[in-house]
């Protein structure tokens, strides 16, 4: 684990909503190298949850890689102002999975969340790994 920080992009869809779902993830190293990504269908969801999942897939892809930092980005303002505590959660299933990432981030020495907007690169990236989930390519 030489990595300072790793960057990690995810994001979570579904077809319906609720409906058919499947979550993507990149991890990028200081350099913005692409060291992983990840893909795959979790069965019927919603957006919210699917984009929690995808944080969460995304935050043990990065845990293999680094430890210090990570810096999270996604196009989910409600996951982002969640994680964050800015907003309250409603939803039973979202706070339980709310509570996952905080036991994720205790495994780093800093985490930092942010909104990224959906035409960035690696959002555009991650959310083509979705579709291509869904898709079943």
């Amino acid at each position: 684990m030489i990595n300072t920080y790793v960057t990690i992009y995810t994001d979570g869809a579904c077809s319906g909503n609720p409906g058919p779902g499947a979550i993507g993830a990149i991890v990028l190293d200081e350099n913005n190298q692409e060291v992983a990504s990840y893909k795959e269908c979790i069965g019927e969801t919603t957006n919210n949850r699917a984009e929690y999942k995808a944080l969460l897939k995304g935050l043990e892809l990065a845990a293999g890689i680094c430890r210090r930092k990570v810096v999270c980005c996604s196009d989910s303002q409600l996951l982002v102002k969640q994680v964050t505590k800015a907003w309250r959660i409603k939803d039973k299933e979202l706070l339980r999975l709310n509570i996952e990432v905080d036991e994720m981030v205790r495994l780093f020495g800093e985490v930092i969340f942010q909104h990224t907007k959906r035409n960035n690169q690696y959002i555009a990236k991650a959310d083509k790994l979705t579709q291509d989930a869904l898709a079943g390519k």
